[in-house]
């Protein structure tokens, strides 16, 4: 096995500090920032003699940087709005909110209490005013842990304008130590971007983005007072256009931005508020290609200075998704105003190609691209799958819908008589959508009778149940803050809460789930969000659940517990993806722009949508109401345990039971083939394509749901009896949590030692991810079952061409790119090969006192090359790795733990409680800590000797004045147990 190349070293260096979430970004802020501090004041107009000096009074701090700059307004101006603390929001980016009383304007002897930002990070500062002239003034005070801060304005007359300067100065333990360098640089920034933010407002340009007022926000009818940073959807706005334009057809941009321009109508602003946009997201558009759609989505609205956000290209989940990143970005303080959009203009594709045309629409240069792509996409069918042709999601969901007939036990009849009066009371609905792209109410007999208008499509599904396509559709949601919706004057009678988004993934391949009537994805992230949100399925109102295809429906109502043929439950607010239009990858988007309006109708209730990609494979969901939510906004993304994958097949040798069939139909309602799911006794899954005439009418003239089946010579048999399916082969990989906080991988492959083979590796590395995308889970414990760790690479699996090599995290599904959460592993027996080196990716090694460890490839002619040699050159001494490498004898745990390598040697069959109870107190530690620390231990042996005291000092500096910092001082002096935030 190959060494992880460069780039992919790269690409893993790139993620590791992306997880570091708040710590990374304030750490790189500051020190990018520092660079574009030194670049902008050449920027700004030149002081050149007008330059102006130190005001007196910075010599008594021990650290001290300013910004200065001319702007073109009188000196009386410029004094005018810096001594106005009302607006001191409006341009001081070191403001964040005040506490307590202030005046109005800043007057010589005032005192008054101000929550400042250092590094990103809130800090009390209490100001006592030493002066306040014709000239600017003066501010001294103390800030957290003993430091003391002055911040001065000085204002002077320079031609027709004025120079302008600001200090900062900082002094204090503290900043004389680690935290001094990073925060002196933070001032720096915030004082160059505070002097471009004042010189904008009073010269009115272009400067920076829109800042609001930082502080609590009364909600009007619930009296509540709402953080700052609450994410609201203030405005909705959809475009249907029936009947295309084809002498000037519309292109998907030009609808997006014009369903943007209704939500900012709907928002009871004007169509300039959405120049102040932070961030631009868009679905991409499947009727059109554009390489950075958000882009020109931004373009036509006037905020190019916008961010921009796409997400994947493939995927119905892509607007519920958008939605669910959008607001976590306002929760995070990261964005006040954000757009989300999306539009197909498939009709008006449709319409031109029936006349011989193409669109001439708007093509982007081959490097345009968003900042950011967010969502998972990969090859939508395995090798299994492509060959019988279940590679569209109409035979995909199609076979879907057969084997939930059978495990309800009905009858063809019955069943399509159900799903047929579930779409038609869909279309009931639709009537009353004014957005809908087909407003027909039609029974239930119309959707589920063939006819030639209504042609079958593959059993058994007709036209009328499957999503259409060809619309012309667009919709636009504004997110914003609650602090900017109330600064920008948006009636509250408009704001409509998200009080919990989540997203999963279901087993990828169909072919591949342990079940084929079950989402334990939606129900996962179902959990997650009702349990965030405080409520169950009970207290929903309207919902709307994602529905290309009957389906569809029905998982999603099985996952989230809720009936899906009661005609008092209505499941859709649009009418679906038949009659209200299934708009490529943004059906999400309208799904959520009708729930707005009706949760201002009813503003008690809460209402949910869910949206769902490919063959409900990747989800997403959000609940909201208009009613204040219970705790701030979270995008979930939960781990849970998953059933064990089946293996596809597509040759059945000897009996197995049909579990699901579909029949595709030409044109002319003829069999095109059948497409048969059998499920042997072992619980493998073989997919059968059957063409042949005897097949065919065996198939469609009786009921094969849940009867065994043989191939006998070229024909299909079928057994009398119903049978129950097997259950999946046993899993070789489990999880489950332990407590709220600890994620435990067990490798479950005793036969073998637990060896890994290239199933196991693809579910490690998928267990990994989901811990990792879980911000709720702190630690990972890795063990094995059975009294043994791992033997490594099955050599076995290897030998017929099956290596356990993943794609990202590479040899044995991890040792490319192990975990960036603490990682504990617990060492039963043997830990050789690759299982030492999945040991070595561990951050902590709990060990049996009989555990051995070794590197035996040599003995094999193959190389420890899965970081086995490397890793044990760094972290050993040469003369130890050196024997492990060219002796190939195993080392027991005692002798690694004297060395340093393993952190304790325990009685042989603990060491799985061992690990469990240090990863519950590394989990019941402060999160940014925690984080902070093992990133600056992983880091520091690269760090030449020279920087390494400022590299340390920049990452931890944010730790030190964090809100969990101050809470763990607090917790101690009052001998309870912190509460951590993360922050």
């Amino acid at each position: 096995m190959a060494p992880p190349s460069a780039a992919t070293r790269g690409e893993h260096l790139l993620r590791t500090v992306r997880t570091l979430g708040p710590v990374a970004t304030r750490t790189a802020k500051v020190v990018a920032a520092e660079a574009v501090a030194r670049l902008r004041p050449g920027a700004a107009p030149s002081l050149g003699s007008a330059a102006l000096p130190a005001p007196a009074g910075v010599d008594d701090y021990a650290r001290h940087v300013h910004a200065q700059r001319r702007v073109s307004v009188p000196a009386e101006a410029v004094l005018d709005l810096a001594l106005d603390l009302d607006r001191a929001h409006e341009w001081l980016t070191l403001h964040l909110s005040w506490r307590g009383e202030r005046p109005e304007r800043i007057v010589a002897g005032a005192e008054f209490v101000q929550q400042i930002s250092l590094m990103d990070i809130p800090a009390q500062a209490r100001w006592q005013v030493a002066r306040a002239d014709d000239r600017g003034f003066e501010l001294r005070g103390t800030g957290p842990m003993g430091i003391t801060v002055g911040l001065w304005c000085t204002v002077e007359s320079s031609g027709p304008g004025a120079a302008v300067r600001l200090d900062g100065a900082l002094d204090g333990s503290p900043v004389r130590g680690p935290v001094g360098l990073t925060a002196v640089r933070s001032v720096e920034t915030a004082l160059v971007e505070s002097l471009a933010a004042l010189a904008a407002l009073l010269e009115g340009g272009a400067g920076a983005p829109s800042r609001f007022p930082d502080e609590p926000v009364l909600h009007e009818r619930g009296g509540t007072s709402l953080a700052p940073s609450t994410p609201v959807i203030v405005g909705v706005g959809q475009v249907v256009r029936r009947t295309p334009d084809l002498a000037d057809p519309t292109e998907p941009v030009a609808l997006a931005a014009d369903a943007l321009r209704s939500a900012a109508a709907d928002a009871g602003l004007g169509a300039d508020v959405l120049v102040r946009a932070d961030l631009v997201y868009a679905v991409p558009t499947a009727s059109w290609t554009y390489l950075d759609q958000a882009g020109l989505t931004a373009a036509l609205v006037g905020a190019e200075r916008a961010g921009t956000v796409q997400t994947s290209p493939y995927g119905g989940d892509g607007g519920q998704l958008a939605l669910n990143d959008a607001a976590q970005q306002v929760a995070d303080a990261a964005a006040h105003v954000v757009l989300v959009s999306g539009a197909e203009a498939g009709a008006t594709v449709a319409g031109l190609q029936a006349q011989g045309r193409e669109p001439r629409w708007t093509r982007q240069e081959g490097d345009a691209a968003p900042d950011r792509v967010i969502g998972v996409d990969r090859p939508a069918n395995n090798a299994a799958e492509t060959s019988v042709g279940l590679g569209a999601p109409i035979f995909a969901y199609a076979l879907m819908e057969s084997a939930l007939r059978g495990e309800a036990g009905a009858s063809p009849a019955d069943h399509q008589r159900r799903i047929a009066e579930l779409w038609s009371r869909h279309s009931a609905i639709a009537t009353t959508n004014p957005y809908a792209w087909d407003r027909t109410e039609r029974s239930s007999e119309e959707i589920g009778t063939p006819s030639a208008e209504n042609r079958a499509v593959s059993d058994p599904y007709t036209k009328l149940m499957c999503a259409n396509l060809q619309v012309d559709l667009a919709a636009g949601a504004i997110v914003m803050s609650a602090a900017a919706a109330r600064a920008l004057g948006v009636p509250q009678d408009r704001w409509v809460f998200l009080h919990a988004g989540a997203s999963a993934t279901d087993e990828w391949f169909v072919s591949e789930r342990a079940e084929l009537t079950s989402s334990p994805a939606i129900a996962a992230a179902g959990d997650a969000a009702f349990s965030h949100a405080g409520i169950d399925a009970d207290d929903l109102g309207p919902i709307d659940l994602y529905s290309c295809f009957p389906a569809a429906v029905q998982l999603g109502a099985q996952a989230l517990g809720l009936p899906w043929d009661d005609p008092e439950r209505p499941l859709s607010v649009t009418g679906g993806l038949t009659s209200a239009g299934g708009p490529g990858n943004n059906y999400g988007l309208h799904a959520v722009a009708t729930l707005v309006p009706m949760l201002r109708r009813e503003p008690e209730q809460y209402g949910l949508s869910t949206s769902l990609g490919w063959y409900a494979t990747k989800h997403a969901l959000g609940i909201y109401s208009a009613r204040p939510p219970r705790r701030p906004f979270a995008h979930l993304r939960p781990a849970f345990d998953r059933p064990a994958p089946r293996p596809a097949l597509t040759e059945l040798v000897g009996e197995g039971v049909v579990e699901a069939v579909t029949v595709p139909r030409a044109r002319d309602g003829s069999a095109e083939a059948a497409i048969v799911s059998v499920v042997t006794a072992d619980g493998a899954r073989v997919l059968l394509r059957r063409e042949s005439t005897a097949d065919l009418e065996l198939l469609t003239g009786t009921d094969p749901v849940r009867r065994t089946v043989r191939v006998d010579g070229d024909r299909l048999v079928l057994g009398d009896a119903r049978r129950d399916l097997a259950d999946p082969p046993a899993p070789p990989l489990r999880t489950e949590r332990d407590g709220d906080a600890v994620w435990v991988v067990t490798l479950d492959r005793p036969h073998v030692r637990n060896a890994i083979d290239a199933l196991t590796a693809r579910l490690l590395e998928r267990a990994v991810d989901d811990a990792e995308a879980d911000d709720s889970v702190h630690a990972i414990v890795l063990t094995g079952a059975d009294g043994s760790f791992c033997a490594g690479m099955d050599l076995a699996g290897a030998n017929r061409g099956e290596f356990p090599v993943t794609e990202r995290r590479g040899p044995l599904g991890l040792t490319a790119e192990p975990p960036s959460k603490p990682t504990v592993a617990a060492v039963e027996g043997s830990a050789l090969a690759g299982g030492f080196e999945l040991a070595l990716c561990a951050d902590l090694v709990i060990a049996g006192e009989d555990a051995i460890f070794g590197l035996p490839e040599v003995k094999r002619g193959l190389l420890a090359a899965a970081g086995g040699l490397w890793r044990t050159a760094v972290r050993l001494p040469r003369a130890v790795a050196l024997e492990l490498a060219l002796v190939g004898e195993p080392l027991p745990a005692p002798r690694l733990a004297e060395l340093g390598l393993v952190n304790r040697v325990v009685p042989s069959g603990s060491t799985l409680a061992e690990a469990l109870d240090v990863a519950h107190r590394i989990a019941a530690n402060a999160p940014l800590s925690v984080r902070v620390g093992k990133h600056v231990v992983d880091a520091a042996p690269s760090w030449a000797p020279e920087e390494a005291f400022g590299r340390q000092s920049e990452l931890a500096s944010p730790v030190l004045l964090s809100d969990d910092a101050k809470e763990g001082v607090a917790a101690f002096a009052e001998k309870r147990e912190p509460r951590w935030t993360g922050r």
